[in-house]
C-alpha cells in the first residue's frame, strides 16, 4: 500500500475561515482583577491535562474518535495519530525514513523527497487522508507507541469495505528501533483492529520482494502469497509480492493479550455504524 493515499482519489475540499481579533483587556492603573477561584475537581482536571516532560499520556478526548482510538499489546500502544504525535514523529521523518536500498516504499512516496519538502508532503499527505472518509474509503492513522514514545506509525485502510469487508496496512518504524520484533507486533495490533473491532472478512498486503522484512512478518502472521505484481520506486520498476490473510486463517492464531479502546465511538464517523 502506498504512503501518498494514490490508489483512491477522491476530491478534497479546502476552506479559510477568519476569526476576528480578539480585544486585549487590560486593567486600569492601581486596578487589581481578581482571579476565579479554581475548584478541586478543576484543578484536578488541569493536572491531567497538562503534558509530561516525557511519554504520551492523553488526558482529553479528542473531538474527532478515530484520534481516539488505541490498541493495546504488552509490547506498544498504537494511538490515534493526533497532530501533537505526529509533531513528535517529525524528527525521524526529516532525518530520513527511506534510508538505505532497497527502497521500500512504492511512488509516489513522500520519503523519497528532500527535508523540508519531506516533512511538509508526509504531513499534508496525513491530513487529506483524514478528511476523506466514507463507508467505503477510510485511512486509519497510528502512531506507534513504545514505553510511551512515538517510534513509527501504522495505517489500517478500508477500501470497498462495505462491500468486501477487505482492509490493507501500511507502516514504517524509525531506523533505530528496527529489528527488535516491533513490526510484527504493530501488524498483529492492526489485524486485532480490523478483524476483532471493525469485523474485516480478509487482510491484503504487498511488499517489494527484497523487501525481506516484511515480507518475514507477513508469512510470520499466516498471511498466503497472493500472486505479484510491478510497481516503481524511485521512478525505477520493480516486483511486488501480494499476501492475503483471511479470517479463518486469523482466528487459529487469534491473541487474547490485544486490547481495544474507542471502537464504538468511531464506527459513526467510519460510516459503519
Amino acid at each position: 500500500m502506498t504512503e501518498d493515499h494514490t490508489r483512491v482519489r477522491q476530491k478534497c475540499e479546502t476552506s479559510l475561515v477568519f476569526f476576528p481579533r480578539a480585544r486585549r483587556l487590560v486593567p486600569r492603573a492601581g486596578r487589581v482583577v481578581p482571579k476565579a477561584p479554581v475548584s478541586a475537581g478543576d484543578a484536578a482536571e488541569n493536572r491531567v491535562r497538562r503534558p509530561g516532560p516525557t511519554g504520551y499520556r492523553p488526558g482529553v478526548a479528542h473531538t474527532y474518535p478515530p484520534l481516539n482510538l488505541a490498541v493495546r499489546t504488552p509490547r506498544l500502544t498504537l494511538a490515534g495519530a493526533s497532530d501533537e504525535l505526529l509533531e513528535r514523529l517529525v524528527p525521524f521523518v526529516r532525518a530520513g525514513i527511506a534510508d538505505a536500498e532497497p527502497w521500500p516504499f512504492d511512488d509516489p512516496s513522500s520519503f523519497y523527497a528532500d527535508s523540508p519538502e519531506r516533512e511538509w508532503r508526509w504531513l499534508r499527505s496525513i491530513w487529506a487522508g483524514r478528511s476523506r472518509m466514507s463507508p467505503d474509503a477510510w485511512r486509519l492513522y497510528f502512531a506507534v507507541l513504545v514505553d510511551g514514545e512515538p517510534v513509527g506509525m501504522q495505517d489500517l485502510i478500508g477500501t470497498n469495505f462495505t462491500r468486501f469487508g477487505t482492509v490493507s496496512s501500511f507502516s514504517w518504524l524509525a531506523p533505530g528501533r528496527r529489528g527488535q520484533g516491533l513490526g510484527k507486533e504493530m501488524r498483529a495490533a492492526i489485524l486485532h483492529l480490523a478483524f476483532a473491532g471493525l469485523g474485516a472478512r480478509e487482510a491484503g498486503s504487498d511488499a517489494f520482494f527484497d523487501n525481506e522484512p516484511s515480507n518475514r512478518v507477513s508469512r510470520g502472521l499466516g498471511y498466503e502469497p497472493n500472486g505479484t505484481d510491478w510497481d516503481t520506486r524511485r521512478g525505477e520498476p520493480a516486483r511486488i509480492q501480494q499476501w492475503r490473510l483471511t479470517r479463518a486463517a486469523w482466528e487459529r492464531v487469534r491473541r487474547d493479550d490485544i486490547g481495544l479502546t474507542g471502537i464504538k465511538e468511531c464506527l459513526p464517523a467510519l460510516g459503519l455504524a
